[in-house]
């Protein structure tokens, strides 16, 4: 089992900054792509930055794509998603989650089920 635990999220303004960070406890060794994934009230969850636990570039949609950064602390277990530039599409609860399937290779194309393990979310808001 792998546990996840989010926070940093908050209400900011457009054009501000926030950093989400995700402790993950339990058996990490298990994981291979860790994600962070969004979702707004009465949409689906979506990702929006994923990263290998092997190493590579990190991938993002194209709607965060120059705005958040994806990075992970091994030492500590954390997976981190620095968010610049929020716009009020941002607006969501924000989930980490870890995959254990498929090697650590091409974590963006893996099904919302293949992420076996979810945090609680935390809320982020941004007014106009």
């Amino acid at each position: 089992q792998v546990q996840l635990a989010e926070s940093g999220g908050g209400s900011v303004q457009t054009g501000g900054s926030l950093r989400l960070s995700c402790a993950a406890s339990g058996a990490t060794y298990r994981t291979y792509c860790m994600g962070w994934f969004r979702q707004a009230p009465g949409k689906e969850r979506e990702g929006v930055a994923f990263i290998s636990t092997i190493g590579g570039r990190p991938y993002y949609v194209d709607s965060v794509k120059g705005r958040f950064t994806i990075s992970q602390d091994n030492a500590k277990n954390t997976l981190y998603l620095q968010m610049n530039s929020l716009e009020p599409e941002d607006t969501a609860m924000y989930y980490c989650a870890a995959g254990t399937v498929g090697g650590g290779y091409f974590c963006h194309r893996l099904a919302l089920g293949d992420y076996s393990y979810w945090g609680q979310g935390t809320q982020v808001t941004v007014s106009s």
